[in-house]
């Protein structure tokens, strides 16, 4: 008798069971928030999306129901929405993966709900060169904040779950994933205001990509929680005994910092985890009517500050003015008395569940839970003018460059300025004079000359500072120019130039696109969309019509096409002859690849695709990836497959934007080969170091060296060293080594 494996046994009522033990529990969760015939309609919900999607499973194996009925929860519990969105999220998947269409769900629950699904469902079909589904998808998401701001709530939601649940996924699939939540959603929990999920999304990303610093920087908080907490306590009894004084009720909590910020923060200083010590915040939460916040949290600043001395460049007043996503607090520094920094927030309970749950929680305090439409919620209204600025020339801009444009304003902290008649303007930090006069209008920011800052003339360029009155000097002969991309940093200004350098420029794109036809013509080749996209990356150009921009311009000499062809042909040539190589002999396939990459062409090398197979491939200069890290493939459009590191620095945008060309890849053993590394060694400097470190690295480990550089100023020496190693337990050893030499402070890897 044969062994067969057998299918794990599913009982279904003990499924049946447990999905109506969660949809109670979701009802309980949501009881304080409903009216009238709300629990009918969330019930209907219930039962359309599980008869929707009641024969699908999750990859765990679970059923799909679980996810919607965990959406809702979340929706509810941790951002605060209602009845509208609990039904939106029980449904959000049914138009995308079933035969039930967005005109159902408007028949069977309104249009408010068949709007949210539809902002929520991903957008099918192919996408011209220049973007990806990706990102076409990011910009029909966002573009919905405009109607209806709960579409993104339950997409970050949804996108929450997901992530909780991603170990079920393969890791291609998990690296793609978490690279789109650290690139978009986290930073849009940020800009929404719920930095509970942020927090979490940021700590999920960090779990799945890089485990071992994840699990390394978790064991080493468990480790430390003992004596943290020791420590807060003492710091905090006599600022609870002063507060107990006051009759003012309070909570007094020491908290650790999240696992991804501490990761950020050891990366940025490159210091060990010993060596951190703003790892935590004392959070002081005072109940308080709202009549007295203000009062309130100055006396208890008064308190903590009688103790302990701050450092007045720390202090953060963002109670008298609140960021612009509506987060009040008051954040100072101060010295403890064993000689560590310990950063103090005070905030009131209203102010704590805004800077929890965000946008819901203004709702709750505004006594307005309808949709965004009354204008009370001033720091959303910034969101949608970032928005409606971005697509102010949608036509023109690739949803790449939109999400972009709009994510490189999502993390920014504010400058709040006034204008000549006492008005407050919040701006992104870092604005400029320039910026501020965009703001203003579009006709005042094109024909801005200079402006006055505290009644002191300052160039367009100007940063502009908190507290800063500033006046604008516009001039009719003033026309925008290039050379102002360069210094504005608000998206608004940024969209409002190119436009109008656009419209000012559109005949240069045309002469260029005239000029690359005839010359092409002229060497025989026909202007395909292959051939523009060809030249638009040989040239380095973003998209085509800057291409041609800047051959009508005259910045691309229409010659050098001459150039491309000759390349072009000798790249073609060498393919054809390699394909027909491989087909006659085998090992000539190896030579080959031998030639193209020297001594890293071994066989049993690098394994990339789903089959695993060996393909021909490059290494990125970005990261330079030696044997054992952990890469991927990205398939380009002119240099075939590259190979980077998941850590490279631009893994999280081409896996957020160009999801569909990335592919798995992964060592196998290998044989001795070389790769080349960095080491950036820094230490105190003595008579004989640089003799005992390429000793070290030559004699000892019998390691090829490429470049040496060392610096030394004033007793510390800085050295960069680039060298060949096999592998990165080879390099590892070797910083291990260089780490014992007398003097040596850190060893560092580069890429």
């Amino acid at each position: 008798m044969n062994a067969t494996t057998a299918e794990p046994v599913i009982d279904l009522e003990q499924e049946r069971q447990e999905i109506l033990k969660r949809y109670r529990r979701l009802l309980r969760a949501a009881k304080p928030l409903l009216k009238d015939n709300d629990a009918k309609l969330i019930k209907k919900a219930f039962n359309t999306s599980a008869e929707a999607h009641k024969n699908m499973r999750r990859r765990s194996g679970e059923p799909y129901i679980y996810h919607p009925l965990a959406v809702a929860q979340i929706a509810v519990e941790e951002i605060g929405l209602g009845t509208t969105s609990i039904v939106a999220a029980l449904l959000h998947d049914v138009v995308e993966d079933t035969d039930m269409t967005i005109a159902d769900i408007e028949r069977l629950f309104g249009l408010k709900v068949a709007r949210i699904i539809d902002g929520l469902t991903k957008i099918s079909g192919i996408f011209e060169y220049g973007t990806s589904q990706q990102a076409e998808n990011f910009r029909k998401m966002l573009l919905t904040l405009s109607d209806d701001v709960r579409v993104i709530l339950i997409k970050l939601a949804d996108r929450l779950h997901n992530m909780r649940t991603l170990d079920s996924m393969p890791r291609d699939k998990q690296l793609k994933i978490a690279s789109e939540t650290i690139y978009i959603y986290a930073p849009l929990a940020h800009r929404l205001g719920l930095y509970a999920i942020k927090s979490e999304l940021e700590d999920l990303y960090l779990k799945h990509v890089e485990p071992e610093a994840y699990k390394d920087i978790a064991r080493k908080l468990r480790e430390t929680r003992l004596a943290r907490d020791r420590f807060i306590n003492r710091f905090i009894e006599p600022i609870e005994q002063d507060l107990a004084e006051t009759g003012i009720k309070y909570i007094v909590k020491g908290r650790p910092k999240s696992i991804y910020s501490i990761w950020n923060k050891l990366n940025k200083s490159k210091k060990p985890f010993e060596e951190i010590y703003d790892l935590f915040a004392v959070r002081i939460i005072l109940d308080v009517p709202s009549d007295e916040e203000k009062a309130a949290c100055w006396r208890a600043y008064s308190i903590v500050t009688d103790h302990y001395k701050p450092n007045p460049d720390r202090l953060k007043d963002w109670i008298s003015t609140p960021r612009t996503n509506g987060y009040e607090s008051l954040h100072t520094t101060v010295m403890s008395k064993t000689g560590q920094w310990v950063e103090v927030q005070i905030r009131t309970e209203r102010m704590n569940e805004i800077a929890e749950k965000g946008y819901a929680a203004h709702w709750k305090y505004k006594g307005n839970d309808t949709q965004t439409g009354a204008g009370i919620e001033a720091w959303i209204s910034q969101v949608r003018d970032m928005l409606e600025t971005a697509t102010s020339n949608t036509d023109k801009k690739t949803a790449i460059e939109f999400v972009d444009d709009f994510r490189s304003n999502l993390y920014s902290e504010e400058v709040f300025v006034f204008t000549p008649k006492g008005d407050l303007k919040v701006l992104q930090r870092g604005a400029t004079a320039l910026d501020f006069a965009f703001d203003i209008h579009t006709q005042i920011g094109a024909h801005c000359m200079a402006a006055k800052v505290n009644n002191t003339l300052v160039p367009l360029s100007h940063v502009l500072q908190n507290g800063d009155q500033v006046e604008v000097i516009t001039s009719n002969r003033q026309k925008p120019s290039e050379d102002w991309l360069r210094f504005v940093v608000t998206s608004k200004a940024k969209t409002k130039i190119k436009d109008l350098i656009k419209e000012d420029n559109r005949r240069y794109v045309t002469d260029g696109r005239d000029l690359v036809h005839k010359k092409l013509r002229v060497l025989r080749l026909e202007m395909t969309n292959e051939v523009i996209n060809q030249l638009r990356a040989y040239f380095g150009s973003k998209t085509t019509d800057d291409f041609f921009y800047r051959v009508g311009k005259g910045h691309i000499d229409v010659q050098e096409l001459k150039k491309f062809k000759a390349e072009k042909e000798a790249r073609e040539n060498r393919q054809n002859k390699l394909s027909t190589d491989k087909i006659q002999d085998g090992k000539t396939f190896e030579k080959e690849l031998k030639k193209i990459h020297g001594e890293r062409a071994d066989a049993d090398m690098l394994l990339i695709g789903e089959d695993m197979d060996k393909i021909d491939y490059t290494l990125a200069k970005c990261c330079n990836p030696i044997s054992g890290d952990d890469v991927f493939g990205f398939v380009t459009i002119n240099d075939g497959i590259k190979i980077h590191r998941v850590t490279c620095p631009n893994a999280v945008e081409l896996m957020s934007n160009h999801g569909n060309r990335i592919i798995k890849a992964k060592w196998t053993s290998q044989k001795e080969l070389a790769f080349l590394a960095g080491l950036r060694i820094t230490g105190t400097d003595r008579v004989g170091l640089v003799n005992d470190v390429t000793r070290v690295i030559s004699n000892e480990l019998h390691i090829n060296m490429r470049s040496v550089t060392i610096d030394s100023k004033d007793g510390i020496f800085e050295g960069i060293i680039k060298l060949y190693v096999n592998d990165t337990s080879h390099l590892e050893t070797l910083m291990r080594k260089l780490e014992r030499v007398q003097g040596v402070f850190e060893v560092v890897r580069f890429d």
